[in-house]
């Protein structure tokens, strides 16, 4: 399960030119790229054409500030992604907003040339704006004074890791000088690498005289009084001491601080859906499965009508799957099989099921079988991504055999998740292949966003017509 956060590179982790933890204009930079170009582009485009900024167009500034900010961070991404991206984060919020302008009967009194200009001009400008800030990243690195000058202590495995990306940056505005370490198995040699300094003993001495910035402990939790001796020594420094967390502990989920009755804490394993996070992610569940539901009624009696007229049984079926908390939840489908099953075994369906009907082959390689489920968003039993639901069957036979199985239930289940976009579609006849689903469902849980979920929905999209994994 450790190569989990791996998944997510394609989308989230491109490298080209990477910024610098301690960067912080870098960062501020880049997530108000986004934000303020859109602002600014609609600006220009009224002063062009009007003239003056009236209270609509301030209270539309207002809105396509607060639904962009904080942007993308894109810095490392390359082109193509950024592109991408941009388009697809523009589209949804454009859309939103002439939504909102819409249903409040505002859109009418909008000058057509103001908002068709802005629909292009918006995302032109933004991708105007992060090739300059990649192209001024370095000298900014630079214009902020001579690179920090760091060492790692302890060259276990998130040491060594950590060690190898200090090393290998460019203008990253960090310079590793080396590292520490009080064990001699050998290891010095096998991370010739980089440069080995002494032992933890010799830290504040070094630290004083080389006038190290940033210190990095990458020891286990087992070695706490060690871990105190030296912060005691490093009191008498000035340099940034930063914890390396040690991943034995367990594959941390949203992973953060926080605090219990003034009491400081960090999360193990926690929903990303808490606080505001929690309200977007509903807020989205309901606006698009409200949107989809009124698109697709006439598909939905019609293939309602067929299931009804080509096979005996109910036209709707309703099977227990575990939901949020792992609570039992009834999720329906439209009737894709000859049977209804339910029960404490359940076989699932595979290639020339008999149990399948004529129909429902085609039901289930469209996936139009599982559109009823958008009435089990609007209920609040599911969202339109996340996790997809097991039947209670499949879930108890296997909580026991994969860890961390359960934790995908920290969030309600969705119609399509990160597992089924990318290959883990359809039966996992195999143990492998649901492990391989789980290591999906928890990359999602680590690394949600709204970005994410647009993602999911759209390669969801082009998967339906191109995939063969179902059936």
């Amino acid at each position: 399960m450790r190569e989990a956060p791996s998944l997510l590179r394609s989308v989230h982790r491109p490298a080209a030119w990477s910024v610098p933890a301690e960067s912080r204009l870098l960062r501020e930079l880049d997530v108000l790229v986004e934000p303020a170009m859109r602002v600014f582009s609609l600006w220009t485009l009224v002063w062009w054409y009007e003239g003056a900024l009236t209270p609509i167009w301030l209270v539309a500034s207002v809105l396509a500030f607060a639904l962009s900010y904080p942007g993308r961070s894109l810095l490392r991404a390359p082109a193509r992604r950024v592109v991408s991206t941009v388009l697809v984060d523009w589209a949804w919020i454009a859309g939103l907003l002439l939504a909102t302008a819409f249903a409040t009967g505002y859109l009418s009194s909008l000058p057509v040339s103001v908002v068709g200009h802005w629909l292009w001009f918006a995302p032109a400008s933004q991708l105007l704006a992060h090739w300059a800030l990649r192209q001024a990243a370095p000298h900014l690195v630079r214009l902020q004074g001579p690179p920090l000058r760091a060492v790692v202590v302890g060259l276990n495995e998130q040491g060594v890791s950590l060690a190898d990306r200090l090393a290998g940056e460019r203008d990253g505005g960090i310079e590793l000088v080396g590292y520490f370490d009080d064990r001699t198995d050998g290891r010095h040699g096998a991370n010739a690498a980089h440069r080995y300094l002494g032992r933890l003993a010799d830290i504040a001495a070094f630290v004083k005289i080389h006038r190290v910035q940033l210190i990095y402990l990458s020891l286990p939790m087992a070695s706490q009084p060690r871990i105190k001796e030296l912060l005691d020594a490093l009191k008498d420094t000035t340099a940034s001491v930063y914890f390396v967390p040690d991943m034995f502990v367990t594959d941390l989920i949203q992973g953060r601080p926080g605090s219990v009755c003034g009491m400081p804490v960090i999360s193990v394993c926690e929903t990303p859906f808490r606080g505001p996070a929690g309200l977007l992610k509903r807020g989205s569940d309901i606006l698009l499965a409200s949107l989809i539901l009124l698109l697709i009624t006439p598909l939905l009696l019609g293939v309602a009508l067929a299931v009804k007229l080509t096979s005996p049984g109910p036209v709707i079926f309703r099977q227990r799957r575990y939901g949020l908390d792992g609570q039992e939840i009834l999720v329906y489908k439209f009737r894709s099989m000859r049977v209804v099953e339910d029960g404490d075994v359940i076989r699932q369906a595979s290639a020339d099921d008999d149990r399948v009907t004529p129909l429902g082959r085609i039901l289930r390689r469209t996936s139009m079988d599982e559109l009823p489920q958008f009435v089990n968003v609007l209920q609040g039993r599911m969202s339109i991504v996340g996790p997809r639901p097991h039947a209670v069957a499949h879930n108890e036979f296997y909580r026991s055999l994969i860890k961390s199985y359960m934790v995908r239930h920290k969030v309600k289940p969705g119609i399509t998740g990160w597992a089924q976009v990318n290959g883990f579609r359809g039966e996992t006849d195999t143990l492998e292949k649901m492990e391989g689903r789980i290591r999906y469902d928890l990359d999602y849980l680590r690394n949600w966003s709204l970005r994410l979920d647009l993602h999911i929905i759209f390669r969801t999209i082009k998967l339906v017509f191109r995939d063969s994994a179902a059936y």
